[in-house]
């Protein structure tokens, strides 16, 4: 087992290592990018990246305390879920007014794997290849898909 700073660290360490080879990769608008903590240019709609112990996440969370909103949000997303899938290669999940980790209800469309373990190095590679593909995927669907999104702004 680590210590909570041995795991902050190995968790860092990934992240870092992760941005690190992400860095040469431009968005889908020919920019640069800032993969780890994409802006989605929404409040409270965000791409988000995670991995733990069991498992590793890539998805789109709406976050936003108003259950109506974020089911607006949805049904907008589902209105797209043909273009995402088709984006992004394969089917995701869909969840509506979930528990986070902090117990708040939000929304999610995401993939996940398992067993992945971010605190193992040797699984660094599987990490990489799930998540690269799937944010630079996410962001040529974003690129297209953020005008449908406009109202809600």
């Amino acid at each position: 087992m680590y210590t909570r700073e041995q795991a902050s660290q190995l968790r860092q360490a990934f992240w870092t290592t992760f941005g690190q080879y992400m860095t040469p990769v431009l968005s889908a608008e020919g920019l640069k990018a800032n993969w780890i903590n994409y802006n989605t240019g929404f409040k409270n709609l965000y791409f988000r990246m995670k991995a733990d112990k069991k498992t590793a996440s890539i998805g789109i969370e709406i976050t936003h305390a108003d259950l109506e909103i974020q089911e607006f949000f949805m049904e907008q997303f589902m209105a797209l879920k043909n273009l995402l899938h088709d984006t992004v290669g394969e089917e995701w999940v869909w969840n509506s007014h979930v528990p986070d980790e902090n117990d708040r209800l939000i929304s999610r469309i995401y993939k996940e794997i398992s067993p992945v373990n971010v605190f193992n190095r040797d699984d660094w590679p599987t990490l990489i290849s799930f998540f690269k593909p799937r944010i630079i995927a996410l962001d040529a669907f974003w690129s297209d898909a953020q005008y449908s999104f406009e109202e809600l702004r």
